[in-house]
C-alpha cells in the first residue's frame, strides 16, 4: 500500500501541474501604462491659468509693383529730373511737327509762284512786259539806275547778275529758316533721353541700397521710367532728322528753279540791250 501511494504521487501530480500550463506559452509584456490624467479646465478659473496658443509670425511683407505702368502713371510717378526731360523731349517733338506743317505750306506756295513767274518770263516779250517779282524788280531798277552810262552793255548785264545772284542767296536762306532748329534737335534729343536714362537707373540704385533687396518691384519703376526717357528722346529725334533731310532738298530744288528764273531775267535784260 505504500509503494502505491508513492507512485500515485509520482506520476500524477507531475500530469496535474502540466495540464495548468498552456499549450503555446508567449513572453510575457508589461501592461501598459494607463493614460495620466487631464484635469478639466474650470471656466471660473482666472485667465492667467490657461497659455494662450503662440501666434504664428507674419510673413513678411513683400513690395509690390505699382498698379499703373502706362505713359503717364509712370511720368507721374518719375522724379523731378526726369519729369523735365520728358517734358522737354515732348515740346521738341511739337516744335518739330509745327516746323514740318508751316514749311510745307511755304514751300508749296512758293514752288507754285516761282513756276507760273518762270513760265510768265519765258513767254514774255520784254523786261517790261514781264510780270513783277523780286527779281524782275532788281533788273528793272538797275536798268534804271544804269541809264546814264554808255554802251555799257556789259556792265549793266554784271551789275543785274550780281544782284540777282544776292537775291537767290537770300530766297534760300529765307526758305532754310526754321530747319536749323530740327537740325538741332535731331542731335541733341538722343543725349538728353540718355540723360533721364541716366538718371533713372541711378534712383533705381539709390532704391535697392535703401531697401536692401534686389526685388524687381524696386528696380523696375526706375527702369521703366528710364526706358520712357530714352524712348521719347528717340521720338523727338527721329522725325526731327528725316524731315530736316527733306526739307533741304526741297530747298535745295527750290533754289534750282529760282536759279532758272534769273536766268531767264538775264535774257530778256540781253534781249532789251540787244534791241537797243
Amino acid at each position: 500500500m505504500l509503494v502505491r501511494r508513492l507512485l500515485v504521487v509520482l506520476f500524477f501530480f507531475p500530469a496535474l501541474a502540466w495540464a495548468q500550463v498552456p499549450a503555446t506559452t508567449e513572453p510575457s509584456q508589461p501592461a501598459a501604462a494607463p493614460p495620466p490624467a487631464v484635469a478639466p479646465v474650470d471656466p471660473a478659473a482666472p485667465s492667467d491659468t490657461v497659455k494662450p496658443s503662440p501666434t504664428p509670425p507674419a510673413p513678411a511683407t513683400q513690395a509690390v509693383l505699382p498698379k499703373d505702368l502706362s505713359v503717364w502713371g509712370m511720368f507721374l510717378a518719375a522724379d523731378w529730373v526726369v519729369k523735365a526731360v520728358m517734358i522737354g523731349l515732348v515740346i521738341a517733338s511739337v516744335l518739330t511737327w509745327t516746323v514740318f506743317v508751316a514749311k510745307s505750306l511755304e514751300l508749296a506756295a512758293a514752288v507754285r509762284r516761282q513756276r507760273r513767274l518762270l513760265a510768265a518770263l519765258d513767254s514774255a516779250p520784254s523786261l517790261d512786259k514781264a510780270p513783277s517779282g523780286d527779281l524782275v524788280t532788281a533788273a528793272l531798277a538797275e536798268q534804271r539806275l544804269s541809264a546814264d552810262t554808255v554802251d555799257d552793255r556789259e556792265g549793266l548785264k554784271e551789275r543785274v547778275a550780281s544782284r540777282l545772284e544776292r537775291l537767290e542767296a537770300a530766297t534760300g536762306r529765307r526758305m532754310l529758316k526754321g530747319t536749323g532748329l530740327l537740325a538741332t534737335i535731331g542731335s541733341t534729343a538722343p543725349f538728353v533721353g540718355l540723360f533721364g536714362t541716366v538718371w533713372g537707373i541711378m534712383n533705381s540704385f539709390i532704391g535697392i541700397s535703401r531697401s536692401q533687396t534686389t526685388n524687381l518691384a524696386v528696380v523696375a519703376p526706375g527702369i521703366a521710367e528710364a526706358l520712357l526717357a530714352t524712348a521719347l528722346g528717340l521720338v523727338a529725334a527721329i522725325p526731327a532728322v528725316v524731315i530736316y533731310n527733306h526739307f533741304s532738298r526741297r530747298v535745295t530744288a527750290y533754289r534750282a528753279l529760282v536759279g532758272d528764273t534769273s536766268a531767264a531775267v538775264l535774257r530778256l535784260v540781253s534781249r532789251d540791250l540787244g534791241r537797243r
